[in-house]
């Protein structure tokens, strides 16, 4: 059995994300997501376990996915796993400028593991989290850019948009 893991912050799950979990989810065995528990250079928007529920509604349909937060180097869980790859969505230039920096230090930890890169589907391929994040805070629609659950907290979180903007000028 070839196992790949598929770290990331997911804050929120993208449909993006969803393209590249899918399309590993045929090559490989088995997928763990990999969902980080202490990003150390970002501020999650969402709580561990809303980002974990989140996926586990979005990857429901998967029966080769499990989900597993996690709190070491990406390599450390890795090896916790036995996989023999990681996977990592690419969208454009700056994508493969940060993930190639990262392989190289991966494979310096740990030479055993390959990381695949998967390129995003031309229609997922602008979508990022922190842009639908920009973009639900000045109370725009997200539903076509992320799973329905993830929408609906965005609507509840943002239901006029956050202070300043054109639906909430006086703040």
């Amino acid at each position: 059995m070839i196992t790949a893991i598929c770290p990331g912050t997911y804050d929120p799950v993208t449909n993006g994300h969803i393209d590249v979990i899918t399309r590993a989810a045929g090559i490989f065995d088995r997928v763990v997501i990999g969902v980080v528990g202490n990003p150390h250079h970002k501020q999650p928007l969402f709580t561990l376990e809303e980002r974990v529920e989140f996926l586990r509604g979005a990857l429901e349909h998967l029966d080769n996915v499990e989900i597993d937060p996690f709190r070491v180097l990406v390599v450390e869980f890795a090896r916790k796993w036995d996989a023999k790859a990681i996977v990592k969505g690419l969208r454009v230039i700056s994508d493969f400028e940060w993930e190639y920096q990262m392989n190289q230090l991966n494979r310096t930890l740990a030479p055993e593991v390959e990381t695949v890169y998967v390129m995003a589907s031309p229609s997922v391929s602008f979508v990022s989290s922190s842009g639908v994040k920009e973009l639900a805070a000045f109370g725009g629609d997200v539903s076509a850019l992320v799973p329905g659950p993830v929408a609906a907290r965005f609507k509840a979180l943002f239901p006029a948009g956050r202070p300043g903007t054109p639906e909430n000028p006086g703040d």
